[in-house]
């Protein structure tokens, strides 16, 4: 099985906003242990299409931050499971959710598609 997690390489924590990310941390998961761990970038996609993109790496779970309604859709379409609404570490997310003690926030949603962002 394979863990993706949004990734902040500048903090080493989970990236916010799921369809801006720029890199995923991918963890391969056998008999409940992490085996491997790498940091792959996004691949030159963003926000629909990076469903499509880590399906095709093999990933069924993504812990993530916020995502908005279409990403929803395309992760659901994709068959990726979502953990959303987590902050901090990824390994320790990882770490959590196969100990069975992750706590997420399904509802956690971007809702400012249609506004411009100025950085």
């Amino acid at each position: 099985m394979k863990i993706a997690a949004t990734y902040d390489i500048l903090t080493n924590s989970i990236f916010q906003h799921f369809g801006k990310t720029e890199h995923f941390k991918v963890y391969t998961i056998e008999a409940g242990k992490v085996t491997k761990t790498e940091v792959i970038d996004n691949g030159g996609f963003g926000h629909h299409d990076l469903a499509t993109y880590l399906k095709s790496l093999g990933v069924e779970t993504l812990i993530l931050g916020n995502r908005g309604q279409g990403a929803i859709d395309a992760l659901n379409n994709a068959g990726i499971h979502q953990l959303a609404g987590l902050t901090g570490s990824p390994d320790e997310a990882v770490a959590a959710f196969l100990a069975g003690t992750l706590q997420d926030n399904p509802n956690a949603q971007c809702n400012h598609h249609g506004e411009h962002h100025h950085e």
